[in-house]
């Protein structure tokens, strides 16, 4: 285990203090759980050595349409999508 020294605002080592003496526990130990426990929420570094891959694409579950349609629907101009839709009445 490696010992570190930290700096704590007074009314936050004030908090800390009444707080382990309320649980029974050291400070340290209150240290330690709270930095295990910001560890855990924030996600890990990616790999350096990996490169990065862009997330593989959901099935939209659109009935009548191919994923292909989809795209090609998407990737429309207001202008074209207007033209689409007068066409088609």
């Amino acid at each position: 285990m490696t010992r570190t020294q930290i700096q704590l605002p007074d009314e936050t080592y004030a908090r800390a203090k009444k707080l382990c003496e309320a649980r029974e526990i050291p400070l340290a130990e209150l240290a330690r759980r709270g930095i295990e426990y910001i560890l855990s929420v924030y996600a890990p570094e990616p790999d350096a050595n990996r490169d990065w891959q862009p997330p593989k694409p959901r099935d939209l579950g659109w009935k009548g349409l191919s994923h292909g349609q989809i795209k090609a629907e998407a990737q429309l101009t207001n202008t074209e999508l207007r033209l689409t839709r007068r066409r088609k009445k």
